[in-house]
């Protein structure tokens, strides 16, 4: 009997392209051996490559029978490669076009999560019609610093910057507006952060919520940020130290985003613990599976590896479940 043959899918012309790499890499490097593995590699020109040598889509597509989607960021999270592979019939790991497209925007993700009943952040759009000073002068009568500026199609914290006063605020709303020229603006809220993994048909449970993670940024940085996610400095916590309700409370909100945004197999959202209540701040639909993601230190602690999670997702996929 012929093995599976897996495509894993990695690189792509977002802004974490060096990220996914990682993450396929970490996929390749893991993959069973019951499953035949292929690398689908795509250049940040978006030119398509299959175990090194360049091909189209179509004639790659007819040598594989499932695609591991390790990318992260634009056109591999936001439903557009999604729409490609559905075009060819071709199964593939993560969440659909629509789920995709709704958790890769933060604005539309945002108002998803409140009509579900979740607590954001207080916030809103910005389109830059005016000079960026004024624009500052707008967010200023609207909320008190510090402010929070993420451009809104973003993953692993790229451009997002919190701003303390007013002359942070002209910097950071240069920086987000080169990205984009909609973006979002967010109250900061003070606490304690934290992530929650979700992964559907896992352990016998429809929705099985990994244990919470607790993330504790190095004194000099503000929040959560790239440099803090992938420089090593930053103290992971699995399991978390919250109190039993809060640990249920999370849990029961990671599956609610999970719910709300429709999507499929797996997704790790993000919280704020704070005197307030819980906030949620994102959800990722293609967690990260590098060695310093946090998606693999929670399925660790459940006694999982990214094998059986590997393995698992790649079942669901060709189940088209």
């Amino acid at each position: 009997m012929n093995s599976i043959r897996v495509g894993v899918l990695r690189g792509g012309p977002s802004l974490e392209h060096e990220v996914s790499l990682k993450t396929g890499e970490s996929v390749l490097r893991n993959l069973p051996v019951k499953y035949s593995a292929k690398d689908i590699f795509i250049s940040k020109e978006g030119e398509w490559h299959l175990d090194g040598k360049p091909a189209h889509h179509d004639r790659i597509f007819r040598q594989i029978d499932v695609v591991f989607n390790a990318l992260h960021g634009e056109y591999g999270e936001d439903g557009k490669v999604q729409q490609l592979l559905e075009a060819f019939g071709i199964p593939y790991t993560g969440s659909g076009v629509m789920a995709s497209a709704l958790g890769m925007n933060k604005i539309l993700a945002r108002q998803t999560f409140k009509n579900s009943g979740l607590k954001v952040p207080y916030g809103f759009e910005i389109i830059l019609e005016k000079g960026l000073a004024e624009t500052a002068k707008d967010i200023f009568k609207k909320i008190p610093p510090p402010w929070v500026i993420k451009y809104p199609s973003g993953g692993s914290s790229v451009g997002v910057f919190i701003a303390r006063n007013f002359e942070d605020l002209d910097g950071a709303l240069e920086k987000v507006f080169s990205f984009s020229p909609k973006i979002l603006v967010e109250e900061y809220i003070r606490g304690r952060e934290a992530t929650c993994g979700v992964i559907d048909e896992f352990r016998n449970q429809k929705h099985y919520a990994l244990p919470i993670v607790e993330i504790i940024p190095p004194a000099q940085s503000d929040f959560f940020s790239y440099d803090a996610k992938y420089g090593g400095e930053t103290r992971e916590l699995c399991p978390s130290n919250f109190d039993m309700p809060t640990k249920r409370a999370i849990e029961a909100m990671a599956v609610a985003a999970h719910n709300a945004i429709g999507g499929r197999h797996y997704s790790r959202s993000d919280f704020i613990v704070s005197k307030n209540g819980i906030y949620i701040l994102e959800i990722n639909t293609l967690p990260g599976l590098t060695a310093e993601s946090l998606l693999p230190k929670a399925l660790n602690a459940v006694g999982s590896s990214h094998k059986e999670l590997l393995e698992h997702l790649i079942t669901l996929a060709l189940r088209k479940k």
